[in-house]
Order: C-alpha cells, then sequence, then structure tokens
C-alpha cells in the first residue's frame, strides 16, 4: 500500500527521558518557569524511588520481551479460550509480515475497531512493529463518526471483525472512500472448539456477507495475510521520537483531537504504574479487561501492564455486570481496574455475595472521581484496596495515584507518580504557580506527556504553558503532596459571580445513603446567569425527595451552591467506558427533559 505519511507539528522532547530533570528544548521566547512545589519528595510512599531511571524503549521491544519470559504462560482468557503469550506472539508476527507485503508500514495509521478480544493484542503489536501508528475507534461510533475520526488522522486501514454489527462499518467507510481497505477478522477462530461449532450452526446470520470486491477499496481476508512464516524485517523505532498512537480526546468540550503518544510516553508510563504497584507478582496475576483497550486507561494498566507483568488478562468484549461476577468468581481475578460506576455497580447487585470478591488483591478507579463513600463501602464489603488515580489521555495517561499502603487522604487524587511534576498554576496567569493549599489549574510535566495534538499546532501551543502540559482541572496541592481536584474549569458555573464547582455538590449529594449516582450542570438562570442542577439516580428500593436532599446539604454546601433543580432519573448518561457524562444532559431540551 503506498499511502504517504502526514506530518504533524509535534512538541519538541527530550532526546532521553529519564528523570524529572531532564531538560527538554525549549522556544527562546518561551518565559522561565517558577520552580516547581515538590512537598511529595518528603513524603513519598516507602519502597518506591521518585527519581528512578525511567528508560524509554519501543512498545514491540517491551511485548517481545514479556514472550520470551512468559512465552508458556496463558496470556488472554476469551470466552473459555486460552491462549498463551507464545501464541499471541506467533499470530501477531505472521500479522505483522502480511501487513508489510501488503506495503502498510513506516508512518501509515492504522485503526483499530475492536472491542476487547485476542486480535485486539495482536493487532496493537504487529501495526507497531510494522513501524505504523495505531489508531483506536470506538466501535460503538456512528459512521459518520468514525470518518471524521479516520479523515482527521488520515487511517489507511480499518481493522475490525467479521461481525456484521462491526464489519458493515467498515464496509461503509471503504465506500465513502475514507480508508483503503478493511481486515476482517474471523470472530467464531476465537472461540473454543464446541462454542465455536454453536456458533456457526446457530449463529451464522451474526456473521457478515463479506464481497470480493467493494465498489471501492480493498477488503484483506484474515487468513491470506497471516499465511506466512512470520519472519520479517523489524522497523527501526526511535521510542523518544516515534509516535505509537494518535488516542483521540473524548470530544466532551469541543472536537476530538488525536494525542500524539510516542513509545517512550506509553512504556515509561507503564513502568512508572509498575513502580507504583511494586506488589505485583509476577506472572501471578489475573487482570479483569472489563474496560476497553480502546481507551488509554485501560490500555495502560490492564493491556500494558498485563503485558509487562506476564498478567492473564480475563477479556470482556461487552460489559455485563452478572457476567463479569462470574468471570471474577471463576477465574480467582487479582486485580480490576475500573471506572467508579463499576465498584458502584458492583455494590448495588442484590445478589453479590462477599466471596464472589475474595480473590481481588487490589482495585485500581479512573477517569472520573471516585467518591469517598464508594470506597468505603467497597473496601469493607470486599476485603480488597480500592485505590484511586488520575490521568488524561495527553499524558498516556496515569499522573497521580494514591499509595497501596500507609497514609490515605480522603478524595485526594494522591501523588505523582515517578519523574511526573504537578505544578498549580493561576486561573488568570498559567505563568504563575499557586501557594499550596490554594487553587488553581493543574498542570503536568514528565515523560508521559504527548508530543502534540495531530496536525492541530495552535491547540498543541494552547494547551502548554513552558514545558507543562495544561489539564483544565482545577484543584490544589496540600503540603505533603498530596493533590485534590475541584473540578474541570468547563464545568464550572458562574452564579452571581461566583465560582461554583459541581464536583463539590455532587460530593455532598452522595454523602445521602439514598443517592447512588449524582451529576450536577449548570443551567440558565434568569436572576443568577447560571444555577445547579442535579440529575440523580438511587439505590434501589430507596427512597428520597427533592426537599430531602436539599435538606440533607444544608450544612455541606454554601446558598450559592445549593441546586435550583433536582431532577431523579431511573438511569443517568454514561460514556462507553462507564463514566457518568454531562454531554447529553446539557444538550437535552426542555421536552427531552420531561419525558425521560
Amino acid at each position: 500500500m503506498a499511502t504517504g505519511s502526514k506530518k504533524s507539528p509535534a512538541r519538541k522532547r527530550p532526546a532521553k527521558a529519564k528523570t524529572p530533570a531532564a531538560k527538554s528544548k525549549r522556544s527562546k521566547k518561551t518565559t522561565r518557569q517558577p520552580s516547581p512545589h515538590m512537598p511529595w519528595l518528603e513524603h513519598y510512599p516507602a519502597g518506591i524511588d521518585y527519581r528512578m531511571q525511567l528508560e524509554a524503549q519501543s512498545l514491540p521491544d517491551l511485548f517481545d520481551e514479556a514472550v520470551v519470559t512468559y512465552r508458556d504462560t496463558p496470556c488472554t482468557d476469551f470466552m473459555g479460550a486460552q491462549l498463551t503469550y507464545g501464541e499471541i506472539a506467533d499470530m501477531t508476527n505472521r500479522l505483522t509480515a502480511g501487513l508489510l507485503a501488503k506495503g502498510i508500514g513506516r508512518g501509515h495509521r492504522v485503526g483499530l475497531l475492536l472491542p476487547n478480544c485476542p486480535y485486539y493484542i495482536a493487532c496493537y503489536f504487529a501495526v507497531l512493529k510494522a513501524g505504523a501508528i495505531v489508531v483506536n475507534f470506538n466501535p460503538l461510533y456512528t459512521v459518520e463518526e468514525l470518518a471524521d475520526q479516520a479523515r482527521d488522522s488520515g487511517v489507511a486501514c480499518m481493522i475490525t471483525l467479521d461481525l456484521e454489527i462491526l464489519f458493515h462499518k467498515g464496509l461503509a467507510l471503504l465506500d465513502l472512500g475514507v480508508v483503503q481497505s478493511v481486515v476482517a477478522c474471523p470472530f467464531a477462530d476465537l472461540l473454543p472448539s464446541i462454542k465455536r461449532i454453536l456458533f456457526k450452526l446457530l449463529k451464522s446470520s451474526e456473521l457478515a456477507d463479506i464481497p470480493d470486491k467493494p465498489r471501492t477499496g480493498e477488503i484483506l481476508r484474515w487468513d491470506a495475510l497471516v499465511s506466512n512464516d512470520g519472519t520479517f524485517k523489524p522497523a527501526i523505532i526511535k521510542p523518544d521520537v516515534d509516535i505509537a498512537l494518535l488516542q483521540y480526546t473524548g470530544g466532551t468540550t469541543g472536537t476530538p483531537k488525536g494525542a500524539m503518544l510516542t513509545h517512550a510516553n506509553l512504556t515509561i508510563n507503564v513502568k512508572q504504574v509498575l513502580a507504583w504497584s511494586a506488589t505485583a507478582g509476577i506472572g501471578q496475576e489475573r487482570v479483569m479487561a472489563i474496560l476497553p483497550f480502546f481507551h488509554v486507561f485501560a490500555m495502560t494498566t490492564i493491556l500494558m501492564f498485563g503485558i509487562a507483568t506476564g498478567s492473564a488478562m480475563i477479556l470482556m468484549p461487552r460489559f455485563e455486570l452478572q457476567k463479569a461476577i462470574r468471570l471474577i468468581r471463576r477465574h480467582r481475578a487479582t486485580i480490576l481496574p475500573g471506572v467508579p460506576t463499576l465498584f458502584t455497580a458492583l455494590l448495588d447487585d442484590k445478589n453479590i455475595r462477599q466471596a464472589d470478591l475474595a480473590s481481588l488483591k487490589l482495585c485500581i478507579s479512573g477517569g472520573a472521581a471516585l467518591p469517598h463513600e464508594v470506597r468505603q463501602e467497597f473496601e469493607a464489603f470486599s476485603g480488597c484496596k480500592l485505590v484511586e488515580g488520575y490521568g488524561l489521555t495527553e499524558t498516556s495517561p496515569v499522573v497521580t495515584t494514591n499509595p497501596l499502603e500507609g497514609l490515605e487522604k480522603t478524595n485526594s487524587i494522591g501523588q505523582p507518580v515517578p519523574g511526573t511534576i504537578v505544578s498549580i498554576r493561576s486561573l488568570d496567569n498559567p505563568a504563575k504557580q499557586m501557594p499550596l493549599g490554594e487553587a488553581g489549574e493543574i498542570c503536568i510535566k514528565g515523560p508521559q506527556v504527548m508530543a502534540g495534538y495531530w496536525n492541530r499546532s495552535a491547540e498543541t501551543a494552547d494547551a502548554f504553558v513552558g514545558d507543562y502540559f495544561r489539564t483544565g482541572d482545577v484543584g490544589y496541592m496540600d503540603d505533603e503532596g498530596f493533590i485534590y481536584i475541584i473540578d474541570r474549569i468547563k464545568d464550572m458555573i458562574n452564579c452571581s459571580g461566583f465560582k461554583v464547582y459541581p464536583r463539590q455538590i455532587e460530593e455532598a449529594i452522595h454523602t445521602h445513603p439514598a443517592v447512588a449516582e449524582v451529576t450536577v450542570i449548570g443551567i440558565p438562570d434568569h436572576y443568577r446567569g447560571e444555577a445547579p442542577k442535579a440529575f440523580i439516580r438511587l439505590k434501589d428500593g430507596r427512597n428520597a425527595t427533592a426537599q430531602d436532599i436539599l435538606k440533607h446539604l444544608e450544612t455541606k454546601i454554601s446558598k450559592i451552591e445549593m441546586p435550583e433543580e433536582i431532577e431523579f432519573r431511573a438511569e443517568l448518561p454514561k460514556t462507553m467506558v462507564g463514566k457518568l457524562s454531562k454531554k447529553e444532559l446539557r444538550s437535552e431540551k426542555p421536552d427531552d427533559a420531561v419525558n425521560k
């Protein structure tokens, strides 16, 4: 395939990102940045070296090292079928050779339109071994959404399953001329032998009718691509420079942008996570892969962490609560990364037993604020540590996390992981650092920070102040280096000139014993300009009125923060990974709300 590579302006990165002291090349016009407050240095968790060497490497090297060490160890369990690290590696290498034979290589962008399954892992590393760039796509996106992202990233080839529900989207992209080729991976081949036979007999209607010759472009058959001995000439990868992944932001505040994450960004971030979770047993863990790999949180804390530790990954292509509980019990899962709504759902389930979660050693919450009450209740029920961390697409994603042992602070997102500097900057002047304890914008400097946004030099420049990435989150740091998020800057509600942060209202409402989930947004108000409105889902079997909630809030928040309206709903909108989403609520018309 002879598609050329788009060049995108990237921020200059350090030649080697080893420690937080590593200097990046800076423009002469950049103003001098203040020395950061680093109080965490004197209060860092025992046994973790903040200044540890963080050597960059390529993702294929990380993968190959794991295969050498864990070749005969189970890598995946998918619907009852297990594959070892050696078997995944064989699939990966043969696909790499097949892609290169088709002209797909260095600089090309290859889309993965896949749920959690072994193909995702093989395709991810095969694309990278070929020297190409992975672009993740959400399988639930509409064709129009997929086309927009494919055009923006310049995807040449899209890899998906031969299931009709997914393949028709790939075929539509071919018809639109957005991509040049589509790879159809045979779903049934992933199943255990009995399930494979039953699937072909009873569910053959779910398979796509794949045309031999589409109207435009080319359909690449999986069997043909991997019919080789897996021999190829490895691409030469410069980890600090070469882009491994275009990871698109969620687009909750505008048009999605592709964060350019280098091999160094991603491999260093998993090493930062490994340093923090040193108690993980090498080659012994069983990680629940409920969160989708196409989301950056799951990619690092499940896929990359799993590969680096030789863990078995229990893959769920789609989240179903009862099935998740059965898998945790059956496989005696030891590590469970998730979003707060996952842990809330587990607690809300009437049939769950403590024994179902007895094997868990560590649960990691990210993607959204973890209510203190949920953490306490989950830890008490399961006997397992539930640790909250913080990160962003642009930071690969992990920035901070709470200690696994020792000091805990309520509602904190923890301390920076090794080699990472967090600086709190003035909301009015981001060049000014705020004193400890005072709120400002959370800014990040570290080897996991992206190279920039794909083909968006202006947005890239706006996203940085000096070498620090501006997160758009408001927070503060205490005198022991623990960081607290107040809210997103763009979620802030302006009530008669006062800054009101929805997160503070949400945390207060969540302390009511009947509340399961809550989201607060700003709505137009003729007197105050804007006013808070709370959307609440109650726990099953519990009752509460708006007056009950307001009474509960009287001693917890100020009058200016009191919700103007409270609306109870059976369900609240969520993103694909289960995070509560405000976007749909903001876009509703008054009539929509009445009909909910």
